[in-house]
C-alpha cells in the first residue's frame, strides 16, 4: 500500500512537472484551450463517481454544480475583484453546502427519484441566475481576465496549470476514498444499503460525505471556466453536457477503480476535441451517446472491467 502510495504521488509530480514544462515551451496556444477542456472534464468525471460510482447513486446534477461554480467566480470578481484561488476556493465551499443541502433533501430517495430531483435543482438554480441581474441575467457577462502571473506568459496558459492542479487534487481524494473505510462503506451501501444499514454501516452519513465531496469538486472545475471564456451566461454555464458527458466518462472508463473515470474522461473529450476541430463540435453528442449505448450493452464495467477480466482469462490460462 505504502509503495502504491508513493508510485502514485511520485506520477502526480511528473505530472504537474509536465503540464508546467509544456507552459514554457510550447508557444502555440491552441494545446492549451484544448487541454484546460480536457482537464476539466478529468475533475468532472471522477467527482461524479465518488457519489454515482462508489455509491451508486446516479448524479444527473453535475451541470447545477459546475454552473454555481462558474458564477460564484463570476460574483466574486464583480463585487471583489477577487483572485483565481480564491474564486476556486469559494466555489468549493459553495459546492460542498450544495452538496449538503442536496444530500439532506434527497438521500432518502432512492433510484429514479433521485436522479429526477438532482435534474430539478439544475433547472431551478438555472433560473434563478437567469433572473439574477447583477451577474448578467440571460443576456450573460463579460468578465475582464487581470494580469498574468510569472512563470506563465498568458492567461490560459495560467488556467491550464491550475486545472491540472485540480485533477491531482481530485484523483487523489477519489484514491483515498476507495482505499478507505469510506469507499468500503459506500460500496456495501451500494450492494445493498438495507443489508449494510442492518450491519452498522452508517450510510446516511457517508452518502452525505460523499455528496458534499462530488459537489464542492465539481463547483472548484467550474470555477475556472469563466476567466477561461471571458464570459459567462446561464445557458452554457448550466448546459446539461456536463452532467451527459460527466456521467458517461466515467461509466464507459469504469466505476470499479479510481482510475476509470480518468480514462473514459481522456478518451471522450480528446476525441471530442479532435472531432470539433475536424468535423463539428454537433459530433461531439452522437459520439457520446453511440458510445455510451456501447459500452452499456457490451461491456458493462467499463474500461476498467475489460482490462480486469483479460487479466483474469490471462491468469486462468497460465494456471
Amino acid at each position: 500500500m505504502k509503495r502504491n502510495g508513493a508510485s502514485f504521488w511520485i506520477g502526480a509530480a511528473l505530472f504537474l512537472a509536465a503540464a508546467l514544462l509544456m507552459t514554457q515551451v510550447i508557444g502555440n496556444q491552441y494545446p492549451f484551450f484544448a487541454g484546460y477542456v480536457i482537464l476539466q472534464f478529468i475533475v468532472l468525471a471522477v467527482a461524479w463517481s465518488i457519489l454515482g460510482g462508489y455509491a451508486g447513486y446516479v448524479n444527473f446534477g453535475t451541470s447545477a454544480f459546475f454552473g454555481m461554480g462558474v458564477y460564484t467566480a463570476v460574483f466574486l470578481v464583480k463585487v471583489a475583484g477577487a483572485p483565481l484561488a480564491v474564486q476556486i476556493a469559494a466555489a468549493a465551499a459553495v459546492g460542498a453546502l450544495m452538496g449538503f443541502a442536496l444530500g439532506l433533501l434527497t438521500l432518502r430517495m432512492q433510484g429514479i427519484f433521485f436522479s429526477i430531483a438532482t435534474i430539478a435543482l439544475t433547472i431551478i438554480i438555472e433560473t434563478s441566475v437567469t433572473n439574477w441581474r447583477y451577474v448578467g441575467g440571460a443576456a450573460g457577462i463579460q468578465i475582464q481576465r487581470p494580469a498574468v502571473t510569472e512563470p506563465f506568459s498568458n492567461y490560459v496558459q495560467m488556467l491550464f496549470f491550475v486545472q491540472a492542479l485540480l485533477v491531482v487534487l481530485a484523483v487523489a481524494i477519489s484514491r483515498y476514498i476507495q482505499n478507505s473505510w469510506i469507499g468500503r462503506g459506500l460500496q456495501a451501501l451500494k450492494d445493498d444499503e438495507l443489508a449494510a444499514e442492518c450491519t452498522g454501516v452508517p450510510t446516511l452519513r457517508l452518502k452525505l460525505l460523499a455528496c458534499v465531496i462530488s459537489g464542492a469538486l465539481m463547483c472548484a472545475a467550474g470555477a475556472p471556466a469563466a476567466m477561461y471564456l471571458q464570459y459567462a451566461d446561464p445557458a452554457s454555464a448550466f448546459n446539461l453536457n456536463y452532467s451527459v458527458s460527466a456521467l458517461a466518462m466515467s461509466l464507459i472508463g469504469g466505476t470499479a477503480h479510481w482510475t476509470g473515470p480518468v480514462i473514459g474522461a481522456i478518451l471522450l473529450s480528446a476525441t471530442q476535441q479532435l472531432l470539433t476541430v475536424t468535423i463539428s463540435s454537433e459530433v461531439n453528442v452522437l459520439l457520446l451517446g453511440v458510445m455510451l449505448v456501447l459500452f452499456v450493452v457490451g461491456a458493462p464495467e467499463g474500461i476498467i472491467g475489460l482490462i480486469q477480466k483479460a487479466f483474469r482469462n490471462r491468469n486462468e490460462g497460465k494456471g
